[in-house]
Formats: structure tokens, C-alpha cells, sequence
């Protein structure tokens, strides 16, 4: 390296200014109730539509209780078109469709539309692989006890896969939380929009690195929470 690269180096450490916390912690604080706020509409709204659509999933098979073959069909063919189009995409794609029902493609609103369209066919395909997985000859009892559809929904289909539903849910929700750190790049705000804005395009590493460590304790404690949670089911 030639001297005058180091001085400009040494010169361009030297310049950058001191991170202030006691400035920075009311914004990362506001910045990650923002983030847990996208995150619980969208857990919410997508976690009680997923399921419906899981359901349906799993109990129009071949067979099922509700054995219906063109839905099915039908219901499989748009999980597996909107699934893999990566989240970044799908707010794009969803921009048209966007104005028309919330007026806006950009902030909150619009980054909590997005996720939960994709968080809604996800939740879905977690509902039925773990509805699967359960005994067929479970249900077969039943129906031979005389139980109805109904009760043989909820009471013999989710009882026996509530455990892995909850590890399921809990794999959603971590996703959901990486979908909100990518809003960021639509002005949606929380912690992706504060180390993109704040940190990342200020080239103030402090604060990017603060908000990844956030995230990453979010996270931690959410896996830790739906593991206790699943293991506390299952031993029932």
C-alpha cells in the first residue's frame, strides 16, 4: 500500500464519528417495535388463512374426509406457483394489486400486504405436510366410532399434530421476520429499514451491526420459545 493510500485511510478511520447511543437507542428501539408489529399482523392474518388453506389441503386428498379432487388440485396449483417466487419479487409483482385494494407499494401497509400473501401459501404447505403425517388408521377409528367430519377435525386430526404444527409455526415466524427485515427496501420501516437507512447507506457499521443483532436475538428467542412450547405439547 502507498503512503498516500494509507493516509487516506488512516484519515477516513479517523473521521468517523463516534456512535452516540444514547441518540441511537429511541430509534432502534422504535425500529424493532416496528418490526414486531409487521411481524404479529402478519402472523396473525396469515396463520388463520394458512391453516383454512392447509386444511383444505389435507382433507380434499384422495380419500380424506372431504375428498374433493378439483380443489385440491386447484388449492395445490397456486400454493406451488406463489411458494417460490423469492419475497423481493413478489412485493413487485404484487405492486399493481397493491394499489388497487390499500392505495400504496411502499411503506408498512404494503410490506405487511406482501408478507402476508407469501407467508399465507407457506403457512399453508406447513398445515398440510404435518396433517400428513398423521395415522391413518386414527381416523379410520374414528369414523367407524360414527364421528362427524367436524369433530373428527378437531378433534382427532389437530390434537395429533398440534406438537409439530407448533415447530412448523415457529420456522414460519422466523421467516416472517427475515421478510420484514427485506421490507426495509420499500421504506416499510423496522429494523431492516434502520440499518439499510441509518446504518448501511451512512456507512455507520455500529448501527447496522446493532440492528443484525436484534434480529438475531429475536430469532434466538423465538426458536427457543416454539421448541419449549412443542416439547411441552408432544409430552401431553
Amino acid at each position: 500500500m502507498t503512503l498516500s493510500a494509507q493516509t487516506l485511510l488512516s484519515s477516513s478511520i479517523e473521521a468517523k464519528p463516534k456512535t452516540d447511543w444514547s441518540e441511537v437507542r429511541p430509534d432502534l428501539l422504535q425500529a424493532t417495535w416496528e418490526t414486531i408489529q409487521m411481524v404479529a399482523i402478519t402472523m396473525v392474518i396469515a396463520g388463520v388463512l394458512g391453516f383454512i388453506v392447509g386444511l383444505l389441503l389435507y382433507t380434499t386428498r384422495r380419500g380424506n374426509i372431504l375428498q374433493n379432487r378439483p380443489l385440491n388440485w386447484i388449492l395445490n396449483l397456486v400454493v406451488n406457483f406463489v411458494r417460490p417466487i423469492p419475497f423481493i419479487i413478489l412485493l413487485v409483482a404484487l405492486g399493481p394489486v397493491m394499489l388497487a385494494t390499500i392505495g400504496t407499494t411502499i411503506e408498512m401497509k404494503a410490506a405487511v400486504f406482501g408478507m402476508v400473501v407469501a407467508a399465507v401459501f407457506a403457512v399453508a404447505r406447513i398445515v398440510e405436510q404435518n396433517l400428513v403425517s398423521i395415522d391413518p388408521g386414527v381416523i379410520e377409528a374414528a369414523r367407524a366410532m360414527g364421528a362427524t367430519r367436524t369433530r373428527i377435525m378437531f378433534s382427532v386430526i389437530l390434537p395429533e399434530a398440534l406438537g409439530p404444527l407448533v415447530l412448523g409455526y415457529t420456522f414460519l415466524l422466523i421467516g416472517v421476520v427475515d421478510m420484514s427485515a427485506m421490507a426495509g427496501y420499500i421504506g416499510a420501516g423496522g429494523l431492516g429499514d434502520y440499518a439499510l437507512s441509518k446504518g448501511y447507506q451512512r456507512f455507520n457499521w455500529d448501527i447496522t451491526m446493532a440492528a443484525v443483532l436484534v434480529i438475531i436475538v429475536m430469532v434466538q428467542f423465538v426458536q427457543l420459545f416454539g421448541n419449549w412450547l412443542a416439547r411441552k405439547i408432544m409430552r401431553r
